[in-house]
């Protein structure tokens, strides 16, 4: 079986329809980007709104997109199917008035427009309900050459792989002492991710990579792990001062100990002192108390 025969078992003609296979070559954006499709759908679509000028004229003509990530080498992952609308015209700088470009560059490194003279086609894409079920489930074969990532459906043959139980988007969750999360990871985890560590409570480590500092913390009270994380993520200090003027991008988050919830707080905040001390993190890190 293959990509067109379930495009035809749905009515859509492979005639029309272009198929994508997205390979971000930015790290903090390939390494999120299927988190976006299930976490933040508006960044993801933005992503793929613009193209390159090559791949404008093969949009202009398509009537549908049926889009992936790469995975493997020679593979890709369902990520939706979408019908074109129309496309607008941007100017350099009106592409980097959206804020979806801009979230795109700030969090995750996306070059985005170089041309500073040119302009780009804004396209209209909407998410149809084609095999909303398989998305992150369903894996086809990428004929040719990866680096080609975009195709026409009828002219090509894509294999499908496999159709999994679980969604390959919504990775399962480490065991906490095997989690290292960036700030972008952080902001765009999974809803299970984020459940989960909402109801832990614990001694955490915050390092500014940029110079290789760390802070320790303790997650107690009203405020877990996950609240606790996010505060600093949004103000970038949560009230810290050795932390205050640190860009909360280069900050990665991890935890040293898991506590329970009835542990007394001044046994807690014993508990974290331990950790300061052992870690030396007042005289060179980023504790001040």
């Amino acid at each position: 079986m293959e990509l067109n025969d379930l495009l035809s078992r749905e009515g859509v003609d492979p005639e029309g329809v272009l198929v994508m296979r997205h390979c971000p070559r930015e790290p903090k954006l390939n390494a999120v980007l299927p988190w976006l499709v299930e976490e933040n759908h508006n960044l993801f679509n933005a992503y793929q709104q613009t193209q390159t000028p090559k791949v404008e004229k093969a949009f202009q003509s398509a009537a549908y997109l049926a889009s992936f990530i790469g995975t493997e080498n020679g593979f890709a992952a369902f990520a939706g199917f979408y019908k074109f609308g129309g496309a607008t015209k941007l100017s350099y700088r009106q592409f980097w008035a959206r804020q979806e470009m801009l979230d795109l560059h700030n969090k995750f490194g996306m070059v985005g427009m170089e041309d500073t003279k040119g302009s780009c086609l804004w396209f209209d894409l909407k998410r149809t309900k084609h095999f909303e079920n398989w998305r992150g489930k369903l894996t086809i074969r990428w004929p040719g050459m990866a680096l080609s990532y975009w195709r026409w459906a009828s002219r090509n043959q894509f294999d499908v792989h496999s159709i999994s139980e679980e969604s390959i988007f919504v990775e399962r969750m480490k065991t906490w002492d095997q989690i290292v999360l960036t700030h972008a990871e952080l902001e765009n985890l999974p809803r299970s991710w984020r459940d989960e560590l909402s109801r832990w409570r614990g001694i955490y480590f915050i390092l500014d990579s940029t110079v290789g500092r760390g802070y320790v913390g303790a997650a107690y009270g009203k405020d877990n792990l996950y609240q606790r994380w996010i505060y600093y993520s949004k103000s970038g200090h949560g009230g810290n001062k050795k932390l205050k003027g640190l860009l909360p991008d280069n900050f990665r988050y991890s935890i040293l100990q898991i506590l329970p919830h009835d542990m007394p707080a001044n046994d807690v905040r014993d508990v974290e002192d331990s950790w300061k001390k052992r870690l030396h993190t007042r005289e060179f890190g980023l504790n001040a108390n």
